[in-house]
């Protein structure tokens, strides 16, 4: 018999909540049934102890630093995989056969070439729009161009084109983006690279020298877009979520969850750790007076990247990509960078101090994806633009889970604070 847990109400009335435990042994009271037996709902804000669905996607153990996608320990993603192996495991649940991950892989090859209108409308973008906001709109443009798109009967084989389509389409979006907001000229993309080969290429090459792909940085972007891939229900896959549960389409769904990344304090932490770095340099590089002051609990002063809200130990993704980082670094001859070698202080001042180490403060992912973006020269206000691109899988994911649930529009519920029944007053007689 499953387990229940008695909730007794003031004037003697009470309720059976079914426990309902997950495959990892996650509990949780199931309410659902709670407003309609008892008049009473939970408040519970910003949603933290609250479970809005099932899903088999992602499990994550902050206590214990532990993140898998599917079941699939990230560590081994990160080593064995590639960026689209990892889309197709979040995405359809399985990891691809060859032939699979073939087709797949030339399926999305194949559409990421995108409508010369939409490079029109890169000119009407003023040149000081931030690149989240060319990424969300243009993402949103695609139902324009893909109107089936919006029919929330779609057929599976309809679906799985949308998704393609999203895939493909975004990182020519994104890369255009970036070259848009220097005054590069676009370049198209090359079906005779592989995915991140054809980003990095689509974001530095230009008409008048021939770009060579360095296998280093390639390794580098395919880690970082995997360990972004999808986070369990944060923010902006949240969003995605309630989006799509009005039947929002795929394209319009992923837009908000683009809008919602780009709030800072959700999508802008690696943007963060380099203005911190930057800021120290500018003040003349000394990191122990700026570690002085992170320990100084009446300074204002915060250490960016290290630390994370979930991972209450350690950030399981900062492990794998600080190695992918030292290798970047050596790769282009940065080591002695001034910004690099303070990054290295902080680094090895939250490793070894014992304040740090007993706070659990330890570089995240955060810190060392800023400093890999940093390095590779991507502007720091399109570090969030490729976060969006990593979490695209997981965001794709997520909604079509939603979808193949039948899930039921999201409808929070409210605590009403305000005035309660008054009459209307002239605005003559008005104080």
């Amino acid at each position: 018999m499953a387990e229940t847990a008695e909730l007794n109400l003031p004037g003697g009335q009470s309720i059976s909540l079914p426990i309902f435990e997950g495959t990892e042994h996650e509990k949780a009271f199931d309410i659902g049934k709670l407003r309609d037996a008892t008049g009473y709902v939970t408040l519970d804000s910003g949603y933290k102890n609250t479970g809005a669905t099932k899903s088999a996607i992602t499990f994550l153990d902050g206590e214990e630093g532990i993140l898998r996608y599917r079941g699939y320990p990230i560590e081994q993603l990160a080593e064995k995989s590639s960026f689209l192996e990892v889309a197709y495991l979040l995405i359809y649940g399985k990891l691809p056969t060859e032939t699979e991950l073939k087709d797949f892989s030339g399926h999305i090859t194949k559409h990421t070439l995108v409508h010369e209108d939409i490079r029109k409308i890169f000119d009407g973008f003023p040149s000081a729009t931030h690149p989240m906001a060319i990424l969300s709109s243009l993402t949103c443009v695609l139902t324009g161009f893909y109107p089936d798109s919006l029919n929330p009967n779609q057929s599976t084989e309809e679906i799985d084109l949308t998704i393609v389509r999203l895939l493909a389409k975004m990182s020519t979006i994104a890369a255009w983006t970036y070259k848009n907001s220097v005054g590069h000229p676009l370049n198209y993309p090359r079906n005779d690279l592989d995915y991140c080969a054809n980003f990095l290429y689509m974001m530095f090459s230009f008409p008048t020298e021939k770009y060579e792909v360095n296998p280093v940085i390639v390794s580098a972007l395919n880690k970082l877009l995997i360990l972004h891939a999808d986070h369990e229900q944060n923010c902006s896959t949240s969003t995605v979520r309630l989006v799509g549960s009005a039947n929002a389409s795929l394209y319009g769904s992923v837009s908000a969850g683009i809008n919602a990344l780009w709030g800072p304090l959700h999508g802008g932490a690696n943007q963060e750790v380099i203005e911190m770095l930057e800021a120290i340099e500018r003040d003349g590089g000394d990191t122990s007076k700026f570690i002085a002051k992170a320990k100084d609990k009446n300074d204002p002063f915060r250490l960016m990247g290290f630390g994370h809200r979930v991972y209450k130990n350690f950030d399981p993704r900062a492990k794998i990509i600080k190695v992918a980082a030292d290798e970047v670094l050596k790769a282009l001859g940065l080591q002695d960078s001034p910004l690099l070698k303070i990054a290295q202080e902080l680094e090895q001042a939250a490793l070894t101090d014992q304040y740090f180490i007993d706070r659990k403060l330890y570089p995240n992912v955060d810190f060392y994806s800023g400093i890999i973006y940093k390095a590779l020269g991507i502007p720091t206000e399109m570090f969030t633009v490729m976060f969006a691109l990593g979490r695209l899988p997981g965001w794709i994911a997520q909604w079509k889970e939603m979808r193949e649930n039948k899930e039921p529009i999201g409808r929070p519920r409210q605590i009403y604070v305000g005035e309660t029944e008054r009459d209307y007053v002239g605005i003559g007689e008005r104080a």
